[in-house]
């Protein structure tokens, strides 16, 4: 220990940064990016998009990282918390794009917050501000439920990804160029566990179908059209969801067929197809929005 310090901890108090594993500043994720709305695409309906698909994402990774050490083994668990890693910074791009296409989604943060817009985005709205479907808030249940619950989003976001490559808007375009691999490993991981479960034990296999129907249902959301969707669609710069149907069943079917699983009877969830888009959720994001916002609430001028 040097003499120049009260003990080993002291000499981080202060000074360079670079002590710390990630440093205590971040730098705005687009900087250097042309964040240029195109023309002809409605500033607050880009904004609402990227909530949409941002929020998809935060919300998901949150649901993800509750298996950290909870996994059925060290490599699954490695393999769920590195998906969920893939999703939160997917979200932080797309937050920080809401944010520059129209800063009034932001939420009004004490004089001086050092908070940035998409920390504030993700740390400071209520359940009713949140955008996200269903299917990724809904509460963890047992290793199944969040095989089939994976794999049920992830063939939905990769198809739109594939597609939101050509969008008219540089940033979606770049995002989802980048977030094709990793949600093409997040669905082929789900559909590889889904043929073991389906194939494993008759527990195992009990516990996938009785997955498979709670969520079947929740599929709807992430394929129906929203108002936002169609609009950006119309403009060139976002994906209509109902175009992704026909995508998404070849997979699903596929692995279902592999599998020796009978496609689930078609089901509507309760309420309309787009409530979550349009901030209507389950009790269950008010329980994680508290658990996920509880210190970046209790300390908004706080500097990390």
């Amino acid at each position: 220990m040097s003499d120049d310090h009260d003990s080993v901890f002291a000499g981080l108090i202060g000074g360079d940064s670079s002590q710390w594993a990630f440093g205590t500043d971040f730098e705005d994720p687009l900087a250097g990016v042309d964040t240029t709305v195109p023309g002809g695409v409605d500033r607050a309906d880009l904004a609402a998009y990227c909530l949409m698909l941002g929020d998809d994402a935060l919300i998901m990774s949150q649901r993800l990282s509750e298996w950290c050490s909870r996994a059925p083994d060290l490599e699954e668990d490695i393999a769920l918390a590195n998906m969920a890693l893939d999703l939160l910074g997917q979200a932080r791009l797309l937050l920080a794009r809401a944010a520059a296409a129209d800063p009034g989604v932001v939420p009004t943060m004490p004089e001086g917050s050092p908070v940035p817009a998409e920390d504030a985005l993700a740390f400071f709205r209520d359940a009713g501000g949140f955008r996200n479907v269903r299917l990724a808030e809904v509460p963890n249940g047992d290793f199944a439920h969040v095989v089939v619950r994976l794999l049920l989003f992830s063939v939905v976001r990769l198809a739109l990804f594939e597609r939101l490559r050509a969008s008219r808007d540089g940033v979606l375009a770049a995002v989802a160029d980048k977030g094709v691999k990793e949600v093409a490993y997040h669905r082929d991981w789900a559909g590889r566990w889904f043929l073991t479960l389906a194939q494993g034990t008759a527990e195992s296999r009990r516990r996938l179908l009785t997955a498979l129907t709670e969520l079947w249902p929740l599929r709807e959301e992430p394929l129906s059209a929203h108002a936002v969707e169609l609009s950006l669609a119309r403009a060139g710069a976002g994906v209509d969801p109902a175009s992704l149907r026909d995508e998404a069943d070849a997979v699903l079917d596929q692995v279902l067929a592999v599998s020796g699983v009978d496609r689930p009877a078609p089901a509507s969830p309760a309420g309309a197809a787009t409530a979550g888009r349009d901030g209507a959720h389950t009790e269950a994001l008010d329980r994680l929005l508290a658990e996920m916002q509880v210190v970046a609430r209790a300390h908004p001028s706080g500097r990390w």
